[in-house]
C-alpha cells in the first residue's frame, strides 16, 4: 500500500473516532438549586396600589463551586429591609452533612400584584413572589422546590383579618422575556422562574351576612308592597321607593371601599338585579292602583291579592336563582 493511500485512510479513521467521541459526549446539564420559602408575615394588601408587603425566609441548597444566591425578585416594587442570616448565626454559606451548600435569607419588601375584583365579594387572589437569577439563564441554573422538606409554607399563627388562606405552593416555570435587551452576547431570553403563590379568599360569611343579608331585608320590604290591599296605593308605592333608595345607599357604601375600575363586580350585578325586580314591583303597584281606581269589583281585588302573593314568591325565587347564577359565572 502506497504512502498517500495510507495517509488518507489514517485521516479518515481519526475523523471517524473524533465524530464518535463527540456524539457520545453528553449535553451539559444545568445546575439544580433546591429552594424553599417560608412566609412569616403578610400585610397591607393595597388594592388601589396593586401591592402587598411580605416578610419571608428563602433558602437555597446546591452542590458545586458556584453561587446561585444572587437572585432578584421579579415582581418586587421595593425592598426596604434585607437581612442575610443562617440558622447558626453565620451569614456565610453552610456545608450540610450530605455535601450540599446551604444558605438562607430573610427578605422583607413590597411586591406587585394585579388585584382582579370581578367576583367581589367572592373573589380570590393568588399573591405571588417570583425568584430569578439575572446572571444565569435556564441552561446554566434551574431553581426547583426543595423536596427534602415542605418547600412552601406559611407561619401557622399568621392570621389575615378578613381573608381565608386557601393554600400555597412553589412552582418552577420558564420565563421567556422574548428579548436580549440589546445585548445578544450577554443577555439570554429564558430564565428559570420559581414562583411562590399564596391563595387568599374572602370568607363566605362576609358575603352572606355582611353583603347579602342587608340587601335581602331591603328586598323583603319592597316585595311586601305586593301583600297589601290594592286600596292602600300610597303605602304600597312608598315601600319599593324606600327600598330602592336604601339599595342605592348600600351599594355606595361598599363601592367607596373598592378601587376605581371600568367593569362591574359581582355585587354590582346582584344590585342591578335588585333594581330590576324593585322596578317591576313598582310597575305592578301602579297598574293595580289604576285598576282599583277604575273598578270597585271586590272579587277582582281578591284575585289581584292572590296573584300578588304568588308574584312575591316568584320574585324571591328569581332573585335567588339570579344570585346563584352570577356567583358561579
Amino acid at each position: 500500500m502506497n504512502q498517500p493511500r495510507l495517509s488518507l485512510l489514517l485521516l479518515l479513521f481519526c475523523c471517524g473516532c473524533a465524530f464518535l467521541g463527540q456524539s457520545q459526549t453528553p449535553n451539559k446539564q444545568p445546575h439544580v438549586v433546591r429552594t424553599g420559602l417560608y412566609l412569616n408575615n403578610l400585610y397591607d394588601l393595597n388594592m388601589n396600589a396593586h401591592s402587598f408587603y411580605a416578610d419571608f425566609y428563602v433558602w437555597f441548597k446546591w452542590k458545586g463551586d458556584f453561587d446561585p444566591t444572587n437572585v432578584e425578585f421579579v415582581n418586587a416594587i421595593e425592598k426596604w429591609s434585607v437581612t442575610n442570616n443562617s440558622f447558626d448565626g453565620d451569614s456565610a454559606t453552610v456545608r450540610l452533612k450530605d455535601g450540599s451548600n446551604y444558605r438562607i435569607f430573610r427578605i422583607e419588601g413590597r411586591f406587585f400584584h394585579s388585584f382582579s375584583l370581578n367576583r367581589f365579594p367572592l373573589d380570590e387572589h393568588a399573591l405571588d413572589i417570583q425568584i430569578e437569577n439575572p446572571d444565569a439563564d435556564k441552561d446554566s441554573i434551574i431553581y426547583l422546590p426543595d423536596t427534602s422538606t415542605i418547600a412552601a409554607s406559611v407561619r401557622p399563627t399568621l392570621n389575615l383579618v378578613g381573608w381565608d388562606q386557601r393554600g400555597c405552593h412553589l412552582l418552577e416555570k420558564t420565563h421567556d422575556y422574548g428579548s436580549n435587551f440589546g445585548n445578544p452576547e450577554e443577555n439570554a431570553h429564558q430564565y428559570s422562574n420559581l414562583t411562590y403563590t399564596l391563595t387568599l379568599g374572602r370568607p363566605l360569611s362576609f358575603f352572606f351576612l355582611k353583603m347579602l343579608l342587608p340587601l335581602m331585608i331591603v328586598m323583603f320590604m319592597s316585595l311586601g308592597a305586593l301583600t297589601l290591599h290594592p286600596d292602600h296605593i300610597d303605602t304600597r308605592s312608598s315601600l319599593p321607593i324606600g327600598g330602592l333608595l336604601t339599595a342605592v345607599f348600600l351599594q355606595q357604601s361598599y363601592s367607596d371601599a373598592l378601587p376605581d375600575s371600568g367593569y362591574m363586580v359581582l355585587m354590582d350585578k346582584i344590585y342591578l338585579l335588585v333594581y330590576i325586580l324593585t322596578a317591576l314591583v313598582m310597575l305592578h303597584v301602579i297598574i293595580a292602583g289604576n285598576i282599583v281606581s277604575k273598578s270597585g269589583d271586590k272579587s277582582r281585588i281578591d284575585r289581584l291579592d292572590k296573584r300578588e302573593t304568588w308574584l312575591t314568591v316568584v320574585y324571591f325565587v328569581v332573585f335567588w336563582i339570579g344570585v346563584g347564577w352570577l356567583a358561579v359565572m
